[in-house]
């Protein structure tokens, strides 16, 4: 175990610092308890040994030359080393970027220059990290390399090790820089002011809503996606603000996820609809043979999630699925309990960030029921790192911001999505949303994923296309393609179906669930 004095490094008269609500301060009332545990391999990390971590960073970025603002960003597959990294960024006042371990080394290369970041934190696990050669990164002036050695970086542990162990003072937070994950364009950084002072626990929103799913003090928490996403980082960020447990997937995985849940008594988590999907389609013997009695409340997001799998997912775990639907960029945010969902099946939620707004193409608030762009007031202030032109297109002249969602509001302020504006396949002159006929597909039990697209028609203009992953690649023929095309026309109207279906090995998704029309749309229209 690593040095415990760490916390005991503070004066007297500022006390830890000054800090509260963090692993340091964990550290000194509980120093054993276990802050961090890979789910597959059982690496553990007490608090004692992520706040020494976290203590030691931060005393070496600032010998580094780093003020407060300065960007730190990380490369990594999902490992034990991951929130000491923030966490480090965070008591120093720095920004922590985490970056994307799929893109290339062009791709890795765009987001480091462009957010800035002085100190890359690298895993010698991936290729891409040998690959950033100085002339590809050169706002990098300190290289650190995780897991093994890489060439022209210096040893993590080594240089963790001989850092300083005094406590920082709390003279403000650091915070996530976060890059958008390019679904529908090139990343863009999303960043926040920082905060004064150091934040407490229940000023922090993500703590905030880890209580609104019932998450106490020391809950333990399942975190089965991407540290690399805004969503698991904070997430779990919070979790450890509230002296939690953090069990990190290493990679999704739907039985490895059930097994992590009955090991580890989970009792929260944050889910996407996909991985909802995957277990469900498990054998039932199978799905139901794992104790998941722990679970008190878990949440989902990142993209629709269809009716019947919510009402199946709360028929197996109770009344405890939680949903929201925010961004990155915390432009809006709604919540919403099991039973308010049962309810209301479908919507998303009420606001509790500041009233939606519901508008046309002009900007103009349509009434209530209409399908329009969402629109949300009192977002949290953030802008785009050197994007103007984004800032101004998010951005109305009430200060309204917007991500470029779609839906509808009810009577009552309940929220529905239909889809994103730049999925919207207009046939024949008709808008159509396609997360209708996806969400009707995946129901179908041969269908594992779906995707509906827009192929070019020379009469329509357009013509609904699915394209399927089944759970059997085995099944796919023309006689099923039928059936699924009639399935859809059961359950929604004709114009809104898909005229053909193409069966593929895997659709493309992100580790955290959403769907890369973009990229679907380029690797499949060539051929279509």
């Amino acid at each position: 175990m690593a040095d415990e004095s760490a916390p005991d490094a503070a004066t007297p008269e500022t006390p830890l610092g000054g800090w509260t609500n963090n692993p340091v301060t964990w550290a000194a009332s509980d120093p054993d308890r276990v802050a961090v545990v890979m789910a597959g391999s059982g690496v553990t990390t007490t608090y004692a040994e992520l706040a020494d971590r976290a203590v030691r960073l931060a005393n070496l970025l600032r010998s580094y030359g780093l003020q407060r603002g300065d960007v730190v960003a990380m490369l990594s597959e999902n490992s034990h080393r991951f929130h000491e990294v923030f966490w480090a960024c965070r008591l120093g006042g720095f920004y922590f970027t985490p970056v994307n371990r799929h893109l290339t080394a062009n791709e890795i290369a765009y987001i480091v220059n462009d957010c800035g970041a002085q100190v890359l934190v690298a895993s010698a696990n991936l290729e891409t990290s040998a690959q950033l050669s100085d002339d590809m990164v050169p706002t990098v002036t300190h290289r650190l390399a995780q897991f093994g050695a890489i060439d022209g970086y210096r040893d993590y542990d080594a240089e963790i090790a001989s850092a300083d162990t005094t406590i920082p003072p709390a003279a403000g937070e650091g915070d996530l820089l976060q890059y958008s994950s390019g679904t529908t364009g090139r990343p863009k950084g999303i960043r926040r002011p920082l905060a004064d002072d150091p934040v407490p626990a229940e000023a922090d929103p993500l703590v905030l809503f880890l209580r609104g799913i019932g998450a106490q003090e020391g809950t333990v928490y399942l975190s089965p996606a991407p540290l690399y996403h805004s969503a698991p980082i904070g997430w779990s960020m919070g979790a450890l603000r509230l002296g939690g447990t953090v069990v990190v997937m290493e990679r999704f995985d739907p039985v490895e996820a059930l097994r992590a849940i009955e090991t580890y008594r989970v009792q929260t988590g944050q889910f996407v609809p996909t991985m909802f999907v995957r277990m469900l389609k498990l054998p039932e013997q199978q799905r139901l043979s794992f104790d998941v009695s722990s679970l008190t409340g878990v949440v989902h997001a990142a993209a629709p999630c269809p009716i019947e799998v919510k009402r199946a997912m709360i028929d197996w775990w109770g009344p405890i699925v939680f949903e929201y639907w925010s961004s990155s960029e915390l432009a809006g945010f709604t919540f919403i309990g099991s039973d308010d969902w049962l309810a209301h099946p479908g919507s998303v939620g009420q606001s509790l960030m500041g009233t939606l707004h519901i508008c046309d193409d002009e900007g103009v608030e349509l009434p209530v029921g209409e399908v329009g762009a969402i629109w949300a007031e009192n977002s949290p202030p953030f802008s785009y790192l050197g994007d103007q032109a984004k800032e101004q297109e998010t951005t109305n002249s009430d200060g309204w911001r917007s991500v470029g969602d779609v839906g509808r509001l009810d009577g009552d302020g309940y929220l529905y999505l239909t889809d994103r504006s730049s999925f919207l396949i207009i046939s024949g002159g008709v808008n159509i949303y396609p997360q209708e006929a996806e969400n009707v597909l995946i129901e179908h039990p041969a269908v594992l994923d779906a995707a509906v697209i827009g192929v070019p028609h020379d009469d329509l203009g357009e013509e609904v296309r699915a394209v399927v992953q089944l759970v059997d690649s085995e099944s796919a023929t023309d006689d099923l393609a039928a059936t699924l095309i009639e399935h859809c026309r059961s359950h929604i109207a004709a114009f809104k179906c898909p005229r053909s279906v193409d069966f593929v090995a895997q659709l493309p998704r992100t580790e955290a669930g959403k769907l890369l029309k973009k990229q679907l749309r380029a690797e499949y229209l060539p051929s279509a």
